[in-house]
């Protein structure tokens, strides 16, 4: 199957499973529930979803056992992008070519989406466990508490990348810091991703850390990218404004490395990533194309 197929396959599988956890019953609260959905559904690529699942196929079959884990990150993203756009901090108008969600509904109802979609990932997942201890083998349960408690950490460190990447805002940083604000900001959901997979799969302690390395390069390589499409992207196919970083006097790798310097470091990077996967053959192709996805792609 081509990658393309692939990707859509994946895409379909992840939105036909967020459909069943949306809340459709009449009650007051019924605009906040809409404000949610609003957000959640509007497409997007459903990378870290997917990266949950295709990690997983690396060593077993089954996905069904990481779907719970996969909706929840894709919650815990939204939530993000919600608190990203507000006025405080990046005060983006549209979003996937439709209007943020404070836009679409008002300041107060998109900051409590935001937190419903955050606190519904938890509740995602401790269904799962609680449903697990009960059900399950011991393994599963032990693996997917240790998931849990790296869930919290990654969301912890996406929220402090997002506190320095703001605070630091028309300031001259190193290099070093420009790294722990993005490794924090956008590699820690996704290296979370990799792991849950590899984790979930029950797989040996040596492949989690090798797939870890290649999740921190593509992490890295999603945030020059966007940097990159911050500064000569197209609107009209990002979805989003161009030229709001610089405006904001954001330090990224383009304000860093220039952006012909930025194109150099993101092809070097995503090199590096293709490298991990050399072991696994036929089996990563699908991820080997997902490092060049995140490379090539326009929004």
């Amino acid at each position: 199957m081509e990658f393309k197929e692939s990707l859509k396959k994946y895409q379909d599988i992840v939105n036909k499973e967020l459909e069943k956890y949306l809340r459709k019953e009449k009650c007051p609260e019924e605009i906040l529930n809409n404000s949610m959905e609003y957000s959640l559904m509007a497409g997007g690529k459903r990378l870290r979803p997917i990266l949950v699942l295709a990690t997983y196929e690396l060593f077993k079959e089954d996905y069904e056992e990481c779907m719970p884990f996969a909706v929840a990150i894709e919650m815990i993203h939204n939530f993000s992008l919600i608190h990203d756009d507000l006025p405080e901090i990046d005060n983006d108008d549209f979003r996937h070519g439709k209007p943020t969600n404070h836009k679409q509904f008002n300041h107060a109802t998109a900051l409590l989406a935001g937190d419903g979609l955050l606190n519904q990932a938890y509740i995602v997942i401790s269904d799962e466990i609680a449903y697990s201890a009960q059900n399950q083998y011991k393994e599963c349960f032990e693996n997917k508490v240790r998931i849990f408690n790296e869930f919290t950490k990654a969301v912890d460190r996406m929220i402090a990348g997002e506190y320095i990447d703001t605070e630091l805002e028309g300031k001259q940083i190193s290099k070093e810091l420009l790294q722990y604000i993005h490794k924090n900001k956008t590699g820690a959901l996704l290296k979370l991703c990799v792991r849950m997979g590899a984790i979930l799969s029950g797989t040996k302690e040596n492949h989690i850390e090798k797939l870890s390395i290649y999740a921190d390069k593509i992490g890295l390589a999603f945030q020059i990218k966007d940097d990159i499409l911050a500064e000569e992207g197209n609107s009209e196919i990002t979805g989003k404004p161009v030229g709001n970083d610089k405006e904001l006097g954001k330090c990224t790798y383009v304000s860093y490395y220039g952006l012909e310097g930025a194109k150099q470091e993101l092809n070097k990077i995503t090199d590096e990533a293709i490298l991990v996967l050399k072991e696994y053959g036929e089996k990563a192709e699908f991820l080997r194309q997902l490092a060049v996805y995140i490379r090539d792609r326009q929004k």
